[in-house]
């Protein structure tokens, strides 16, 4: 049996690792179109505050792993999957044959398309090589503007920080993490970050970048005009996904696929963030771009892809976020549903002490949680989420006080049990 993988990020090392386990004798080729080993780009603002080296990116450590595990290690760019002949093409016009194909070729980042987004002194924060340049700019003093503030545009942002560079964020919504964020939760942490020394701008869009007197001048739809000496494009990412074209294999918004990570085509498989999955609550698919729900969907697809019969639970929203010291998580259908689902809510602000806290519900159990400033217990409200477990009388007790949800998860834990 030959397996081929496409993507050599989390999502792809954990499908040939486990390939591997399931079948010693399988041959296994995981391709990146990188010159690095597999690396973990979450890692890459630990490598701009220089708390790693290039090195410490790197998702293993020892210099022999790949050979040991018998994983043959492919740099190259796939620009199209021939379904019928069952091969992948590179950009050299080389191919390569597979019996399954596991698709894990992730994300890739999104520029506006203004004028001045091919400047020179504009970057992305995406590859290894993003991170080297940056840091090169990035120095104590430097006028940095950050394009985006969601999620990944926040983790950016405390690198950039710490850097002590002058910086300044614009955001196109009307908060900050919107995809993550209530608008109060939002706008808490860009209060708290304004607090911290950082410009923020929502509501706003970059209309241009041009090179002025050394500099870069952005200009953006407020009439706004800011200055800086390097600009980073932070404005969300998008399914890899335009290789497929001509394969036959079915893509939306991202690549869709059933429960056990099967695409349209037989034999191939997909997983991680290229992917659009079946939601945890919804059941509808959903794109879902978050490191562990890519793991276990790369668990899933290998163990299909070695006869196996293995399913997903369904892809769940689990985020945990460091803002420049201020904690804040959202987890499952943090934004809610409606009443006509059943839906309902409640919301605690303590703006003074940068508290938050959001509960929400559909009938008697909890569909979602958002918490800034809360550090204790929170994994509780992952599990009240996770469990789906039915709240009884604790519901009412949550709606008069949310922050005896730790309470609510003991006692529903126990019942369940």
């Amino acid at each position: 049996m030959k397996h081929v993988i496409i993507g050599n990020g989390p999502a792809g090392l954990v499908a040939a690792e486990t390939l591997r386990r399931l079948q010693p004798d399988a041959e296994i080729a995981l391709i990146g179109d990188e010159a690095e080993p597999p690396y973990s780009r979450m890692a890459i603002p630990y490598f701009l505050i220089g708390k790693i080296t290039d090195s410490g990116t790197h998702l293993r450590k020892s210099h022999d792993h790949y050979a040991k595990e018998r994983i043959h290690m492919i740099e190259g760019k796939v620009v199209k999957v021939d379904a019928q002949a069952k091969q992948v093409e590179f950009s050299s016009g080389e191919r390569l044959p597979y019996d399954r194909l596991l698709v894990a070729s992730g994300s890739q980042p999104l520029r506006p398309k203004v004028t001045g987004m091919d400047l020179p002194g504009v970057h992305t924060c995406w590859t290894i090589e993003d991170g080297r340049a940056i840091a090169a700019k990035a120095t104590p003093g430097a006028r940095v503007l950050q394009i985006g503030a969601g999620f990944i545009g926040c983790i950016i942002m405390e690198a950039l920080a710490a850097r002590g560079v002058k910086l300044t964020i614009v955001e196109m919504g009307d908060r900050m993490v919107p995809r993550m964020m209530t608008a109060k939760a939002g706008n808490l942490i860009r209060k708290w970050v304004e607090h911290k020394g950082v410009g923020v701008h929502v509501n706003a869009g970059v209309t241009s970048i041009v090179e002025k007197d050394g500099a870069l001048l952005a200009k953006l739809s407020t009439g706004a005009e800011i200055a800086a000496d390097l600009v980073i494009c932070a404005a969300g990412v998008a399914p890899n996904t335009g290789f497929l074209a001509g394969s036959g294999v079915a893509v939306e918004r991202g690549i869709r696929v059933d429960a056990g990570m099967r695409t349209s085509v037989a034999d191939i498989y997909a997983a991680g963030d290229v992917t659009e999955a079946a939601g945890f609550h919804t059941g509808q698919p959903e794109l879902n771009a978050i490191q562990p729900n890519a793991v276990d969907q790369a668990r899933v697809a290998a163990h299909n892809m070695a006869g196996g019969a293995s399913v997903s639970g369904g892809s769940l929203a689990i985020n945990v976020l460091d803002t420049l010291g201020l904690i804040s998580t959202s987890f499952g259908q943090w934004q809610g549903v409606g009443k006509e689902l059943g839906g309902s809510s409640v919301e605690l602000v303590d703006e003074a002490r940068y508290h938050y806290l959001s509960l929400q519900f559909q009938d008697d159990v909890m569909i979602g949680a958002t918490s800034i400033g809360w550090t204790d217990h929170v994994g509780a409200l992952r599990g009240l989420v996770q469990t789906q477990a039915s709240l009884g009388e604790w519901k009412a007790h949550l709606l008069a006080d949310p922050t005896q949800f730790m309470a609510a998860y003991l006692a529903t834990a126990q019942n369940a049990a």
